[in-house]
């Protein structure tokens, strides 16, 4: 018996066979990298756009250029462990599969580079370029795991090269402008319920759950999976600019705005589907079940998706208190709500999936302080509180993200006149955050409900080489 197909329109509805994308935990909250410098961690970035201590500004504020006499290189490596572990709660297995297990441990080891070289050009006007990394992500769950259908694989990479320009039109007041040229790669993966794309296809082919066909078809289907992988990239520019003004020769504050950076990431959709063996008595018809779920709606193809990476405000303070201790304070908004779904649409204009991200505004508050125990050598220290962007009731597997508390330390010894060294470490207590979810399209028989709650931490530890020509 020959089925005919499913056609596109059903079939890309069928319960168990959507793509789930989004984002995934980073460091700072959201996907957001703050690992911009070694000194700036040790004060959990407080006072970033008014300290303007070394080549690293051209990230936190373009003006802290004119403050810089010297030709100055940064270089700097973040090594960041994030820890993300699901606890089950209520969770259930979608039609035709088994539970499966917690995912394990989401996080790993990652490095994160930068670099920056700043060149004065004459007492009012200073050039640099930095490369850096501000957005990104790697999280991995086990194979098997209770929420394969919604999340296994989340990979953000992006490469930010930012030339600057300062000029200082007064001895109290420096300007900044800077251009981002930006590129972002992607990869998300996923298990498709194959058992229950073809229980679906059944029923819309008037076999009706319940009957002893369509009970013959689930027995003879069950935990049939079929592996998503998508895997995209773009080149992106935006700008940012900065003020710094010198209230007297040992305060500072310094203000600092990125702009958002639109992507439209192109890439590919692919399925590697299985080849179902069953009894010949239902070899035909599962087969021409099957060619119509690869046909109409796990196909390979081209994709899209639209991105606007938030901007970013940071609004900051210095103080120099004496020879031995500085302090310095830091607010930064992030414009998250730019992202309220994220959606992925075919070469032939139909939606492979859209997931509802509704991110709400934040902000990031921070307070740190330096002291200078000799000529050589100053301590550093910081504490921070960092916002989520993510709403509980929009809480994915791919972003089970929460509140987070920074507590960070830091050491800067002077080598000699022109070697400069920091090493910074952080941690970082992520609030518990409560998730429950089915799918979207929402569907418990396709693609299972998970359910439960995320323990999260992160460790961070890095080190820089500053250097003056």
């Amino acid at each position: 018996m020959t089925l005919p197909l499913v056609p596109r329109r059903i079939g890309i509805t069928l319960a168990g066979i959507t793509l789930m994308l989004g984002a995934s935990p980073a460091w700072a909250a959201g996907f957001q990298l703050n690992e911009t410098s070694a000194s700036g961690l040790g004060n959990a970035f407080a006072g970033g756009a008014a300290v303007a201590e070394d080549a690293s500004t051209l990230w936190s504020n373009v003006a802290g250029m004119a403050r810089i006499r010297d030709t100055k290189v940064v270089g700097a490596i973040h090594l960041i462990t994030p820890s993300l572990k699901f606890r089950n709660d209520g969770s259930l297995p979608a039609s035709g599969q088994v539970l499966g297990g917690n995912g394990g441990d989401a996080g790993g080891l990652n490095v994160v580079p930068n670099l920056y070289v700043v060149k004065p050009i004459d007492r009012s006007w200073s050039i640099g370029v930095g490369m850096s990394a501000p957005w990104g992500l790697v999280t991995e769950y086990d194979n098997g795991w209770t929420g394969r259908f919604q999340a296994i694989k989340s990979g953000i990479k992006t490469i930010n090269v930012n030339p600057g320009l300062s000029w200082k039109p007064a001895d109290s007041i420096a300007l900044g402008l800077g251009l981002n040229l930006q590129h972002m790669s992607a990869e998300f993966t996923n298990q498709v319920n194959y058992s229950g794309a073809l229980l679906s296809a059944a029923a819309l082919n008037g076999f009706a759950p319940g009957s002893a066909t369509f009970n013959a078809i689930a027995l003879a289907t069950a935990g049939l999976e079929s592996g998503a992988r998508i895997k995209g990239s773009d080149n992106a520019t935006g700008w940012n600019v900065g003020v710094l003004w010198e209230l007297d020769d040992k305060t500072r504050l310094g203000a600092h705005y990125r702009s958002s950076v639109k992507y439209r990431i192109a890439g590919n959709a692919r399925f590697s589907n299985p080849v179902p063996v069953v009894a010949p008595a239902l070899a035909a018809l599962v087969e021409a079940l099957a060619g119509g779920v690869n046909a109409n709606a796990l196909f390979d193809s081209k994709v899209t998706s639209d991105v606007k990476i938030p901007a970013i405000v940071n609004l900051s303070y210095f103080s120099t208190l004496n020879d031995r201790w500085d302090l310095m304070a830091d607010a930064q908004w992030t414009e998250w709500s730019t992202i309220k779904t994220l959606t992925f649409v075919r070469a032939d204009g139909t939606e492979l999936q859209s997931t509802p991200e509704n991110f709400r505004n934040t902000w990031k508050l921070a307070v740190g302080a330096n002291y200078r125990t000799s000529r050589d050598v100053m301590l550093r220290g910081g504490l921070a509180f960092d916002q989520s962007p993510v709403r509980t009731a929009f809480r994915t597997p791919r972003l089970p993200d929460g509140d987070r508390t920074w507590l960070t330390a830091g050491v800067q010894y002077t080598v000699n006149p022109k070697l400069k060294v920091d090493v910074g470490a952080a941690y970082l207590w992520v609030k518990k955050g409560s998730i429950s979810i089915n799918g979207n399209p929402p569907s418990t028989a396709g693609n299972g409900l998970l359910s439960g709650r995320y323990n999260s931490n992160t460790v961070i530890v890095s080190a820089q080489a500053n250097y003056t020509f």
